[in-house]
C-alpha cells in the first residue's frame, strides 16, 4: 500500500497554477491585495490540477492517538492514562477540538493506533453506539457524531532511549493505517483533511524526528510540551540528544526514522498526509506533532509537500524549524500548543476563503468595473 500510494503522488500542475494566477489578475481587486491567500489558492489549484480548485469542504479531522515508552523517562508531568481519558472526552464531544469542529462543521474521527491503557467505554462516559471496533464507515461524515476507529498496532511504543520505539513492520502498519483513513474519509466525500493527535509525551519523539530530518540541534527542536519546569525541560533535551546518539537515524530512510524514534501517531499522520497527496486532496497541518510527521511524509515523497497547508505556527520551537525545512508559511500564529487539531480547525476558514475568491469574485469585465 505504501509503495502504491507514493507512486500516485505527483507534483503540482503548473498549468492550473498559471491559470489561477491569471484569474487573480482579472478579479475586481488590486493585484496581490489578498497577500498570502492568493498564493494559497494558486497552490490548491496546482494540487487539484484545475482552476478554480474544488472548495475544501466538507472538512474531516482525523485524530491519531498513541502512547510512548519514553514517558518512563519523566518527560511529561501528565500520567499516561490521560491519553485514553482524552479519547473518551473527544468521543463525548467535550474537548476543545470538538468545540472548534462544531463551529467549522467538520467531522471528527478518533483513531486508536497505539494507546497503552484501556479506552473508557462506560456508558456514563461514552455512548457505546459511537464505537466502531473495526473500521470507519465511509458512508457518512457527520459533524455532530465523533467516531472511534480501533486500529491499534501495539499498546504504546518502546522507550526510544533504550531501544527502537517500533519495529519497521510496526511503523509500516501505522503508516498504512493513516493511508487507509485518508482514503476512507475522502471516499466519504471529505474535501480537506485536518490532522489531529493525542498522546502524552508525544512532543519528545516529535523533537527527535524534527532534529533527525532537519539536522537541527535538539535545543532548537525541543519545547516544553504540556508545560514542564526548567529542570524537566533540560532533562527532555538530554533525552532527545540521547535518542539521536543511540539511533543515528538516517533521513534518507523515513520508515527507519519513524521506527527508531517516532510514535505510532506520528507514523499514522505521515500516512494520512501521503494518502491525501495521492488523492490530490489538501491536508491542513496542525501543530508540532503534525509537522514532524509531515517531514517524514516529505522524505517518502517530496511532492507530498504540495498537498500540505500549514494551519498555524505552534508555540513549540520545533514546529518553526520543521515548517522552515518544508518551505511552508503558517496561516495563523496565536501561540497555540494544545494539539488535537485545534489550530488547523481555526485556520480552516482561511483556506476556504482563499478558494472561494476564485469561485465567486467577479472579474473586471463581468462586473463592468474599470481597471487601473
Amino acid at each position: 500500500m505504501l509503495e502504491t500510494t507514493i507512486a500516485a503522488i505527483r507534483a503540482a500542475d503548473e498549468a492550473a497554477m498559471a491559470a489561477a494566477r491569471e484569474l487573480h489578475g482579472r478579479l475586481t481587486k488590486p493585484a496581490g491585495s489578498l497577500g498570502a491567500l492568493e498564493e494559497l489558492s494558486v497552490r490548491l489549484a496546482g494540487l487539484a490540477g484545475v482552476c478554480p480548485p474544488p472548495l475544501p469542504e466538507p472538512a474531516a479531522v482525523a485524530i491519531f492517538a498513541g502512547d510512548h515508552g519514553v514517558h518512563a523517562q519523566g518527560v511529561s508531568p501528565w500520567p499516561q492514562e490521560v491519553t485514553a481519558q482524552m479519547i473518551g472526552n473527544f468521543l463525548a464531544g467535550g474537548a476543545v477540538v470538538n468545540a472548534f469542529a462544531r463551529q467549522a462543521g467538520a467531522s471528527v474521527t478518533v483513531v486508536d493506533v497505539g494507546v497503552a491503557t484501556p479506552l473508557p467505554t462506560d456508558p456514563a462516559v461514552l455512548d457505546p453506539a459511537v464505537l466502531d471496533p473495526a473500521v470507519l464507515d465511509p458512508a457518512v461524515l457527520d459533524p455532530a457524531v465523533p467516531r472511534l476507529v480501533v486500529a491499534s498496532v501495539r499498546q504504546g511504543t518502546r522507550d526510544l532511549t533504550v531501544t527502537a520505539a517500533l519495529t519497521r513492520d510496526e511503523a509500516l502498519a501505522a503508516v498504512q493505517t493513516g493511508i487507509r483513513i485518508a482514503d476512507e474519509l475522502i471516499d466519504a466525500g471529505a474535501g480537506i483533511l485536518l490532522t489531529g493527535d493525542m498522546g502524552i509525551g508525544n512532543t519528545t519523539p516529535a523533537a527527535v524526528l524534527i532534529a533527525a530530518f532537519t539536522g537541527a540541534d535538539p535545543l532548537d527542536t525541543t519545547g516544553r510540551g504540556t508545560g514542564v519546569d526548567d529542570p524537566t525541560y533540560a532533562h527532555k533535551v538530554a533525552v532527545v540528544r540521547a535518542a539521536l546518539a543511540r539511533h543515528t537515524p538516517d533521513p534518507a530512510d523515513p520508515l527507519g526514522v519513524l521506527a527508531a524514534v517516532g510514535g505510532l501517531e506520528h507514523a499514522a499522520l505521515a500516512g494520512l498526509i501521503l494518502g491525501a497527496a495521492a488523492r490530490r486532496t489538501p491536508v491542513l497541518l496542525d501543530g508540532v506533532i503534525a509537522v514532524s510527521a509531515a517531514l517524514a511524509a516529505a522524505a517518502f515523497a517530496p511532492a507530498a509537500v504540495d498537498a500540505m497547508v500549514a494551519g498555524h505556527r505552534s508555540a513549540e520551537p520545533g514546529a518553526t524549524v520543521a515548517l522552515r525545512h518544508l518551505g511552508l508559511d503558517p496561516l495563523i500564529d496565536l501561540g497555540l500548543r494544545l494539539g488535537e487539531g485545534t489550530g488547523a480547525l481555526l485556520a480552516l476558514p482561511v483556506v476556504t476563503g482563499a478558494v472561494r475568491v476564485l469561485h465567486e469574485v467577479a472579474t473586471f469585465d463581468s462586473a463592468g468595473v474599470a481597471e487601473k
